[in-house]
């Protein structure tokens, strides 16, 4: 990214500061971020049902560096299959892959979770229909109602705000269920990627073994946190 690129303040993994955003933008009260307290089953069986996405934050490492080089090669020569009904957008803001993965849960559960008609939340989706995931991610930059509401609950978190010039070593990722695969969506890849088969009723199990994926490359690191986006009890 320039040096004159667009900068935001980072958003907190924090349910509450994401709820208060999605809310700002449109999507109904119904649905709502959750924390997820471990991946044993136990726990696991403590995030209420339907769970439609799951947002991972976690360190940028060199150990993650080499395995996005790896995962890049392997994808080249293998290839993969993508359905054309997956949303996905580049980030082109610093410090904006919270608000991105918010956007990447919400719009590949679109199908399933109530999106107010005529907020700001449905203009950017129909306004993206058509757009390339560059497109979209230059559509954000310039969309001032999603960017007041970022600022807004950026700076509510229970953390102290980080300013936008900082840089920041930790990076969010949404998982989601389209058309019976999992996806990972990382707007600074260059396209989703395909973790497999899943389904409704096996979604949290198969995005918590993604989410072990990620751990188990940095096993010293205690920076991962993981909410989910649930039918609010």
């Amino acid at each position: 990214m320039a040096e004159d690129e667009a900068r935001w303040m980072p958003l907190e993994s924090n349910p509450e500061v994401m709820n208060t955003f999605i809310q700002k933008l449109g999507v109904s009260t119904k649905w709502q971020f959750m924390d997820v307290y471990g991946l044993d089953p136990e726990l696991l069986c403590m995030i209420p049902q339907p769970c439609c996405a799951l947002i991972l934050l976690f360190p940028i490492t060199q150990n993650y560096d080499s395995y996005c080089k790896s995962e890049a090669v392997r994808l080249g020569k293998d290839g993969q299959k993508v359905s054309p009904n997956v949303f996905f957008m580049k980030q082109t803001v610093r410090n904006a892959c919270g608000t991105i993965g918010v956007i990447h849960a919400v719009a590949n559960c679109r199908s399933k979770i109530e999106i107010i008609s005529e907020s700001v939340f449905s203009k950017f989706l129909s306004d993206a229909k058509h757009m390339s995931p560059s497109e979209i991610g230059k559509r954000l930059e310039t969309d001032t109602s999603i960017q007041d509401a970022h600022k807004v609950c950026a700076e509510e978190g229970q953390s102290e705000a980080i300013a936008a010039e900082e840089n920041v070593d930790l990076h969010f990722v949404a998982l989601v269920h389209v058309d019976g695969n999992l996806y990972e969506l990382d707007g600074n890849k260059p396209f989703p990627i395909n973790h497999g088969v899943t389904s409704d009723q096996t979604f949290l199990e198969d995005g918590a073994r993604v989410c072990r994926e990620f751990m188990s490359r940095d096993e010293n690191e205690l920076r991962f946190t993981i909410v989910a986006l649930c039918q609010a009890e």
